[in-house]
């Protein structure tokens, strides 16, 4: 005999039934609104906007809930306990990266990155970039201008790529004038995410994938993978290039380098031919469980907001500790504090073995060229030098990335670990030699307790640089900005 549904069960079914319907209905009003507010913006566009607009300011009427957060950008008030965005001299808080840069440009200067309008301030200010007296001079290509703006690709457009990757960084000051903004990531038109650095096009061709397969969500990682990337300039013309064709760990790339026989630089105390990580923030955080499940770099850096009705994704990009109540607590269910302080202590963790390797690989350095000086050949100091080439490309690989000890602490616990490993190993090698050079003692270590001392013990003169830097900065700058307010490449209003 069939069994009747008792009355509680039929109520019970029905109101499921209900909630199921009314949950499908606001889901259904949600897309509707959402498409409704869609059409409303491109519907109401106050201003036109055909092919590359590198300005700015010129999307504010169109996107003005967009364009405000973005201009947030420029607030460096946001500190957490490690971080914060404001420019931080980090060679003066650990002057052993002083030691580790010797002969690269990085030893003048280095500081924690700030917000995507200070892009262009801040590559143009940078004692990295030099001092061209003339605005066809300066030591770096114009290669170091491709993330920083949407000047970019409307001067790859007029010159070409390879004649862009060519010239001379200080050739381009007068048109590379707007910081990191719309047209990097969006077509003007449509305002579809776009891809507009060839680089990161090419890297997937070679890889034998379709960038434009890619998803929506995968775009909202990969208009970000465009710069946030480790890269190299390749060849006399400086071509910009992702190592990426064995694979995106540090063992792949490291074994692309090597078979390309490349080397950033010499280090000028060791002789060590190194490599030099630039910020490989996307494939580190592909390799973290974050973006093995799929969440997108604007996700946690442009989280979603509601304003007068209208949902729209915050342009203020910065650390998702800011803002947890819409990023973190979207999906996890912890409180504030507790995943503030989950946070806090990975980067703790982090932070504790990427010392240890900053000092085994400083003394590395002083004391190959302690080797060397003692009269050991190039036979002996090979393997060597090998060991410490590899120690240091994992201990910059993982701290060039910004954000690497939370995208993924496993994985860059385990490439410091290998670094400090390797860095130990070539110390020992060194020892080694020095004993069959007849030194069995402790090698002298010089005073690099700061940034000053380091910089001195490694031949710098900083009096010399900073002037040439103050120079350039009143004299050539400025001419820079006036020429390109002339000929309408910034909105009178800057």
């Amino acid at each position: 005999m069939e069994k009747k549904l008792k009355s509680w069960q039929g109520w019970l079914l029905f109101i499921a039934a209900m909630l199921v319907v009314f949950g499908l209905g606001m889901l259904a009003s949600s897309i509707l609104n959402r498409r409704a507010e869609i059409a409303s913006v491109f519907n109401n566009k106050k201003t036109e906007i055909i092919g590359l607009e590198s300005r700015n300011e010129v999307f504010a009427n169109n996107y003005p809930r967009e364009y405000q957060t973005w201009k947030q950008t420029a607030d460096t008030t946001f500190r957490s306990k490690h971080n914060s965005s404001q420019a931080v001299d980090v060679l003066a808080e650990r002057p052993n990266m002083v030691i580790l840069w010797a002969g690269y440009a990085f030893s003048k200067d280095y500081t924690t990155p700030r917000g995507h309008m200070h892009a262009v301030e801040d590559v143009t200010r940078t004692l990295r970039t030099g001092a061209p007296m003339t605005d066809k001079d300066g030591p770096q290509p114009a290669t170091c201008w491709t993330c920083k703006s949407p000047d970019v690709p409307r001067m790859m457009g007029i010159l070409g790529v390879d004649s862009f990757y060519h010239r001379k960084w200080g050739a381009l000051g007068a048109e590379i004038v707007n910081p990191i903004g719309c047209a990097d990531c969006h077509e003007p038109e449509n305002m579809n995410l776009q891809i507009s650095r060839p680089a990161l096009r090419e890297a997937f061709e070679r890889q034998g994938k379709d960038i434009t397969k890619a998803t929506h969500q995968e775009m909202r990682s990969l208009v970000c993978a465009q710069c946030h990337v480790e890269y190299y300039f390749k060849g006399e013309g400086k071509y910009l290039t992702f190592p990426w064709d064995k694979g995106m760990t540090v063992e792949d790339m490291e074994k692309y380098y090597d078979e390309a026989e490349f080397t950033d630089y010499v280090h000028a105390l060791s002789k060590a031919p190194i490599l030099k990580a630039q910020h490989p923030d996307y494939e580190i955080a592909q390799l973290g469980i974050h973006g093995q499940r799929g969440v997108a770099c604007a996700d946690c850096h442009m989280p979603y907001k509601s304003e007068g009705g209208v949902k729209f994704s915050d342009h203020h990009i910065q650390s998702p500790l800011a803002k947890i109540d819409r990023t973190c607590l979207v999906c996890h269910r912890e409180s504030e504090e507790t995943l503030r302080n989950n946070v806090y202590e990975r980067q703790e963790k982090v932070f504790e073995t990427r010392g240890r390797l900053e000092e085994e690989l400083a003394k590395a350095h002083i004391e190959a060229k302690f080797a060397w000086e003692k009269g050991a050949t190039e036979a002996q100091m090979k393997p060597v030098l090998a060991l410490i080439r590899q120690a240091q490309w994992r201990w910059d690989f993982s701290v060039a990335s910004h954000g690497a000890s939370f995208h993924a602490p496993q994985e860059v616990q385990r490439m410091l670990s290998h670094g400090v490993d390797r860095a130990l190993q070539a110390r020992l090698a060194n020892a080694k030699i020095l004993a069959k050079l007849g030194f069995n003692g402790d090698v002298p270590m010089p005073d690099i307790s700061t940034k000053a001392k380091a910089q001195k013990y490694i031949g710098l003169d900083m009096n010399a640089e900073h002037q040439a830097k103050d120079k350039f900065m009143k004299e050539i700058v400025p001419q820079w900005l006036q020429k390109a307010k002339s000929e309408n490449k910034i909105v009178a209003a800057n």
